[in-house]
């Protein structure tokens, strides 16, 4: 079944203003920071209505610090799917009952399910909400909709399918912009790892690390732009990623001296927005933190290739490089037999000369 064969509308009639509002968009880091941008002008909009975001534990650090959310509701799927694991489905049936009756208890009048996939679609439905929006619906979720708004077709901006969804809301999206909030406490935190480790202001942010390999670009090539960096661009250079990307981090600095310091796996998710936001410029790869550049309109050179999540940063100082081949963009399925050709493509002095340019303040 296609995603438009329920209820699937172009513009959205509420019966009345919302009084309690759920967003629904469990992960991944970079879509809950593209996506980011509805909060201000959901508020805006509804300035009186309780407006909470369902997210997972990992994402959480993005939103908590956030004045213009009033609650956010965890979804325990680690715990859930390592019950189903164990084949302790009694549990497992007792933990989503009382998640489902927190839900309800909740009375939200409007679920908003930006995800549209069949686990967000579930969740949508488990509110027992009389409105429930999805986004683009697939996979089956569209059966738990009240009404599905179709996805945008060739919008080239940041953020396209969430300012279509607040267009078929009747709310004005003209200034969209991401809404990333780190706290005093957080930034400060961030800041003294980073002296701790042995890095100065002023710095780039280099963000190498994203999911699939697909999307990645090369350590020799990583390594070369980070020794080139302090000389060509100023500053110092810091390495973020996750627990999960020390060991390709220490890779990519090994050799390097002073001046290139890795944070890898030594910040939060919120502490790594903190550096972002205090950066003089950022590369990276399709990735939540390089995302988190264009949010913090930082200059930003952001490096796709298998994905092509957006071309128009809505800024001067955020530049996309993408090479479209035939196949581009392949997304999950590459078939340049791990060649990745399209990251190929992408030449560290290319990198250097817009990174350059940027920083100049040029266009």
């Amino acid at each position: 079944m296609s995603a438009c064969t329920i209820a699937c509308v172009a513009e959205v009639q509420l019966p009345a203003p919302p009084r309690r509002v759920l967003i629904i968009r469990p992960s991944a880091i970079g879509d809950v920071i593209m996506a980011s941008g509805i909060i201000p002008v959901l508020r805006a909009a509804w300035p009186r209505a309780h407006l909470a975001w369902l997210a997972e534990p990992m994402v959480a650090g993005l939103l908590s610090d956030n004045p213009r959310i009033d609650q956010i509701i965890l979804w325990p799927k680690t715990e859930w799917r390592a019950l189903w694991r164990a084949r302790r489905f009694g549990e497992l049936s007792r933990a989503i009952v009382t998640f489902r009756q927190t839900l309800r208890q909740a009375s939200f009048d409007l679920v908003i399910d930006i995800q549209g996939l069949l686990k967000s679609g579930l969740l949508a439905w488990l509110t027992g909400a009389p409105i429930r929006l999805g986004l683009g619906s697939r996979e089956g979720s569209q059966r738990f909709m009240s009404q599905v708004i179709r996805p945008p077709g060739g919008d080239r901006r940041i953020g396209s399918e969430y300012r279509h969804l607040l267009t078929a809301l009747g709310l004005d999206q003209v200034g969209y912009a991401m809404d990333l909030v780190v706290s005093p406490a957080t930034r400060k935190k961030a800041r003294s790892t980073l002296r701790r480790m042995g890095g100065g202001r002023p710095y780039s942010v280099l963000a190498p690390f994203t999911t699939r390999p697909q999307k990645h670009w090369f350590e020799d090539r990583w390594h070369s732009l980070a020794v080139r960096m302090p000389e060509q661009v100023g500053g110092d250079v810091v390495i973020l990623g996750g627990p999960g990307d020390t060991e390709e981090a220490g890779r990519i600095v090994r050799g390097l001296g002073p001046g290139v310091t890795n944070l890898a796996g030594a910040c939060s998710l919120a502490e790594s927005i903190a550096l972002i936001q205090d950066a003089q410029l950022l590369v990276g790869v399709d990735t939540g933190l390089t995302h988190a550049g264009v949010a913090a309109r930082i200059p930003t050179v952001a490096l796709f290739g298998s994905t092509r999540p957006y071309l128009d940063t809505g800024y001067d100082g955020g530049r996309v490089l993408y090479n479209a081949l035939a196949c581009s963009p392949c997304r999950r399925k590459p078939t340049c037999g791990g060649l990745f050709t399209c990251m190929r493509e992408h030449r560290v002095e290319t990198v250097l000369q817009m990174a350059r340019t940027l920083m100049a303040g040029g266009a």
